[in-house]
């Protein structure tokens, strides 16, 4: 092979790779879509087809174009809770504007035998997963006394920041029910571009009801956790001019202390 066909077939092979890499989600990591401080500003454009998100993990959370409900995948299937408090499975072809999604494999578990609320859940995962720096997707099931879940209502153009629209949001209280609680543990370097700390959202086993997570109380369960050690694979907008525009230079915490409880 000559030094000129050789430099051509390294230039393919590196290509081939490349292209492979941006296709695939990482090993043990999270694939997001833009990030929650574009959310917080009301860039609500759908960026992403869930058939496309979904090659890249098979658990995850997330909402829809619109901020039309709130998104849980679980076991490779995606649901959306409406403000109507209703659950629909929705088609591939429809888009998020944010969500973060993972192939769950956990590697650490416990039996749940006593009452547990949303406080004493996170104290229990900073307790078996102490690194602070660590991030970990989160599954919870089991039989819950209660859950507050909330859903907003699809948003209509010019979009109202996300503080404005959880004005108009849905408030559920789920009794004595059976489901799932997924979700993510992110460090608070992410600021600005995820949800630093617990970001949770619910699905009931007979798929009647879910949303977002504002508190709960369970009775006994099971809790799994995958600790990641690849995040992040970003993607962010090239052709939403919402995107390339919104100042995401401003500090929303507050905002989002505001909208997550």
């Amino acid at each position: 092979m000559t030094a000129q066909r050789f430099r051509s077939f390294f230039l393919f092979l590196f290509l081939v790779v490349s292209l492979a890499g941006c296709c695939t989600a990482p090993p043990n990591g999270i694939t997001q879509v833009a990030t929650i401080d574009a959310l917080l500003s009301g860039v609500y454009d759908g960026h992403m087809s869930l058939g496309d998100l979904r090659k890249a993990g098979d658990f995850g959370i997330g909402t829809f174009e619109g901020l039309d409900g709130e998104m849980i995948l679980i076991n490779g299937r995606f649901y959306q809770v409406r403000a109507d408090g209703h659950v629909y499975e929705p088609a591939n072809s429809i888009k998020t504007p944010f969500a973060c999604v993972t192939r769950f494999k956990p590697n650490c578990q416990k039996q749940i035998n006593h009452s547990l609320n949303s406080k004493q859940l996170e104290k229990e995962i900073d307790r078996l997963v102490p690194q602070p720096n660590q991030f970990c997707a989160i599954l919870l099931h089991g039989t819950f006394s209660h859950v507050w879940t909330r859903s907003i209502p699809a948003q209509k153009k010019p979009y109202p920041t996300l503080v404005e629209a959880t004005k108009t949001q849905s408030v559920f209280e789920l009794s004595e029910v059976r489901g799932t609680l997924i979700g993510f543990r992110s460090p608070a370097f992410v600021k600005g571009i995820n949800v630093p700390g617990y970001h949770l959202h619910f699905l009931a086993d007979d798929r009647s009801s879910g949303g977002h997570v504002l508190d709960f109380e369970m009775s006994k369960g099971v809790l799994k956790i995958d600790s990641l050690h690849d995040w992040l694979h970003l993607y962010l907008p090239q052709e939403s001019d919402a995107f390339g525009q919104a100042d995401l230079t401003v500090d929303r915490s507050t905002e989002l202390q505001a909208v997550e409880k």
